[in-house]
């Protein structure tokens, strides 16, 4: 297991009530919670997204430089690309651990067995819904299931099993299906929230059951996505309930609303409940900016963890408590390595001009504050955007 980064209880000012026994009770704090990134498997099956093979490898180094546990390095019998992204990744010798992913299909077993991977997440569906769509029957799915878990124990692969649409499927079939995973063979096993529909509460509480299904020593993932906006509270819940690894992708990119977001996962985990968690989210911007630039995509500039503006003021209220960050910040910027910074616009006040005409350097007497206030607000709500500080440089030069 890599070193976790523990986060100093001084960089946290979430306040005294997430103290309370309600908050902080049902955690088993003696084990670090890790996590199992998919970004180059799930995180693409984001509508447009397409990773190329250079892409992924170096996503997978940044990963591990993060301080994932588990890396998916994807499903190669997808393309040549694919193929040649896992072989990539299973060459360059990380400390992160490289698993595969697998239908419940021989073929796709070989391949991964073709390409050196000893670790396969295996999946088949178990709900009435998708084993209808696949024109499964229980009966065929467990045959599937148990077939391609022994076929990859065979070659001595450590098997994950997945069951596809867990969360909707019944849960006396649920049990038999997990059961028979693990006499075949599976050493771990999944609780997968396929359509992101389940409700952070039923989370804890399947966690649990499956956990009473497949024993104390069978670690259990977490694999939830956000259709509902709970990601984050799910995975929260699944740890409650006894979960050891939580799935996701960095920025939560994925099919449909996403995928749950690892490191904002991560943050809550640490911030908020005092769990150990392996990942330095120090790191976790500069991930998160390489996962967007190879996807070719954005995200909102607020959101938590790597959004541009988290610790960027513009209001004047809030910039006039600008030197007491734990005033209007509920944790350290240094935690994601972000930067604090005053910008000008329609909402500034006296605060900012005087917080940035001391940033930039400049000899601007007091008295011409609200003259350059002025100006920053006309030009703002004119043009609807910030002024900029070359801007901002030229108006002072004028006062």
């Amino acid at each position: 297991m890599k070193g976790s980064a523990s986060i100093s209880p001084d960089l946290i000012w979430t306040g005294d009530i997430n103290q309370r026994p309600a908050v902080q009770d049902g955690f088993d704090r003696s084990r670090t919670v890790r996590f199992y990134d998919t970004t180059l498997r799930d995180g693409e099956q984001a509508v447009g997204v397409v990773f190329s093979a250079d892409a992924k490898y170096e996503i997978a180094r940044a990963l591990d430089e993060l301080g994932v546990g588990r890396i998916e390095s994807g499903f190669p019998r997808v393309s040549e690309e694919d193929t040649l992204a896992v072989r990539r990744i299973l060459d360059a010798g990380l400390k992160s651990e490289i698993w595969g992913f697998a239908r419940a299909v021989k073929a796709d077993i070989d391949a991964h067995i073709e390409l050196g991977t000893t670790s396969v997440l295996i999946e088949i569906a178990t709900s009435e819904q998708k084993m209808q769509a696949y024109g499964f029957t229980r009966e065929s799915v467990i045959a599937r299931m148990s077939d391609a878990i022994r076929h990859a124990r065979t070659h001595g692969m450590r098997v994950n099993f997945f069951p596809v649409d867990a969360t909707r499927s019944d849960l006396g079939f649920l049990e038999q299906v997990y059961k028979a995973a693990i006499a075949a063979g599976a050493s771990e096993v999944s609780v997968v929230d396929t359509i992101g529909a389940c409700a952070p509460e039923a989370v804890e509480f399947l966690i649990g059951k499956v956990a009473s299904w497949v024993g104390p020593e069978v670690p259990i993932h977490w694999h939830g996505h956000n259709d509902f906006g709970l990601a984050t509270a799910a995975a929260i819940a699944a740890v409650r309930g006894g979960a050891t690894w939580i799935q996701g992708t960095i920025n939560g990119m994925g099919e449909r609303a996403g995928n749950a977001d690892i490191c904002e996962v991560a943050l809550a985990l640490q911030c908020l409940y005092n769990v150990p968690v392996e990942m330095d989210l120090s790191k976790a911007r500069k991930v998160s900016e390489l996962v967007r630039r190879a996807g070719d995509y954005q995200v909102d500039r607020w959101k938590p963890v790597v959004g541009e503006s988290l610790f960027v003021r513009e209001s004047g209220a809030v910039a006039a408590q600008f030197h007491m960050p734990d005033a209007i910040e509920p944790y350290s910027s240094s935690i994601v390595a972000a930067h604090r910074g005053i910008v000008l616009g329609k909402k500034s006040g006296l605060a900012n001009i005087e917080l940035k005409v001391k940033e930039l350097g400049l000899a601007v007497p007091e008295d011409k504050f609200s003259v350059l206030l002025a100006q920053v607000k006309e030009q703002s709500t004119r043009t609807h955007r910030l002024v900029s500080d070359v801007e901002f440089v030229a108006m002072a030069s004028a006062c």
